[in-house]
Order: C-alpha cells, then sequence, then structure tokens
C-alpha cells in the first residue's frame, strides 16, 4: 500500500491498481468562513489529474467535504465510488453522473477489489461523523477522522491495527498532543501518523512526543 499524504486530513491510497482519496481538502474555500483559517501551504493541482477509483469523506467540515475540491473529481471523472455518511452522503449524490454513491454510516462494510471499508464511531461536532478502518489482506489501517477520545469508539475497532492515522491539533472538538497519545496507545496500533497540524496553524507533529510515530510530509508517501 502506498499512502501519499494530501495535508490537513487527506490522503491517497494506491494499492493494487485502485486508488482511494479520503478526505481531500484542495482549496482555501475555509478562509471565505474564518479569516484565521488561511491555508499556510499552496495547492498542488496535479492531484486533481489522478482518477480516483473511490472517494472517501469522514464527515461533512469543510476541510473534508470540501464545495470546491469535491466537483474537481466528481465532474471531471466518472463511474467513482463515493463513501460517505450522512449530510455528506446527501451533498454528494446531488452530483448524481455515473458514480456509484453508497451511504457509509458507522457499522457499514464496503468491499471493493481487495480492499475492505469499515465505518467506526467517530466522537465530532458533526453527528454523522465516522472514522474508517482499511484492510488491505495484508495490514490494517485506522484513519480515525476527526475526533475527540471517547472509550465507545474502542469496542469499533479490530484489535491488529498496524497504523493509525489521528488528529493532535486539540481544537474544532478533536484531540490534543496528550489525549492523541493515549487514544494511540488504547487502540493497540503499532505505529501512528499524527494529521490534521500545519494546515491553518503554526503546529508542529515532530512535537507530538508519542512513539513510534511516521511524521508526514505533505505532497510526499509516507514511509511506514
Amino acid at each position: 500500500m502506498k499512502i501519499t499524504y494530501l495535508g490537513q486530513a487527506g490522503l491517497m491510497l494506491e494499492s493494487k491498481g485502485l486508488r482511494v482519496i479520503i478526505d481531500p481538502y484542495l482549496s482555501d474555500s475555509v478562509v471565505k468562513v474564518n479569516p484565521n483559517n488561511w491555508r499556510r501551504v499552496p495547492v498542488d493541482e496535479s492531484f486533481f489529474a489522478l482518477r480516483p477509483d473511490i472517494l472517501l469523506f469522514t464527515h461533512d467540515h469543510l476541510d473534508h467535504y470540501d464545495p470546491e475540491t469535491v466537483p474537481r473529481f466528481l465532474e471531471a471523472y466518472d463511474h467513482i465510488t463515493v463513501l460517505a455518511p450522512g449530510t455528506a452522503w446527501d451533498k454528494a449524490r446531488q452530483f448524481g453522473k455515473h458514480h456509484n454513491y453508497v451511504l457509509f454510516n458507522r457499522h457499514t462494510q464496503w468491499t471493493q477489489g481487495h480492499l475492505r471499508f469499515t465505518a467506526v464511531k467517530a466522537a465530532h461536532s458533526d453527528a454523522y461523523a465516522i472514522g474508517v478502518i482499511v484492510e488491505d489482506g495484508e495490514k490494517t489501517y485506522y484513519i480515525t477522522g476527526d475526533t475527540l477520545y471517547n472509550s465507545e469508539i474502542f469496542p469499533d475497532l479490530p484489535e491488529n491495527i498496524d497504523v493509525i492515522f489521528l488528529p493532535i491539533n486539540g481544537v474544532g472538538n478533536n484531540m490534543n498532543f496528550c489525549d492523541a497519545a493515549r487514544f494511540f496507545e488504547a487502540c493497540g496500533a503499532k505505529v501512528a501518523v499524527p494529521m490534521h497540524v500545519g494546515m491553518f496553524d503554526e503546529l508542529s507533529a515532530e512535537n507530538w512526543t508519542a512513539e513510534p510515530k511516521v511524521v508526514p510530509e505533505i505532497y510526499k508517501e509516507i514511509k511506514l
């Protein structure tokens, strides 16, 4: 599995001919709502030339389901599988075309090729927010989505998590450094990838002391 960091909470997964893009924020739309949240990192337009087989959204917030990024995929391409919960699903399916819009709420599973996706609980200000377990037959990846530390999440999780991708910024109903470290330990994952920093703030994942961790570099492959 090749995993590329797209910034904020965005990831691109590539495995055996399948390309999955998760929560891409490839615009500066948030600044129009909150001037303090201007984009610190320029958009890499080259990602719009890559057709995803699957677009996955964990919830309906601008930096996850981005109304300026989403149409650049759904209007440019056909036959994309769109996995999205609640209101994000409602918004995505308005694009129509020949896409497959899958209502991906908690406990839902979707298998495509050799990849299996399972929606799990997230504790966030969007009531429909989810985390996602991705299994490729070799490893198990857990993308928490935006979430706080909540003990109700753990029963949803498998025991053999190889890598967890989690927020550490501590605002907007996300875990802070301390709680993210506790969550990493409690879920039993082997390696953590801290995210959701550096796009709208000056925080650095290098300063998160939990180990073992891999600090991602925007637009680069995450070497796990």
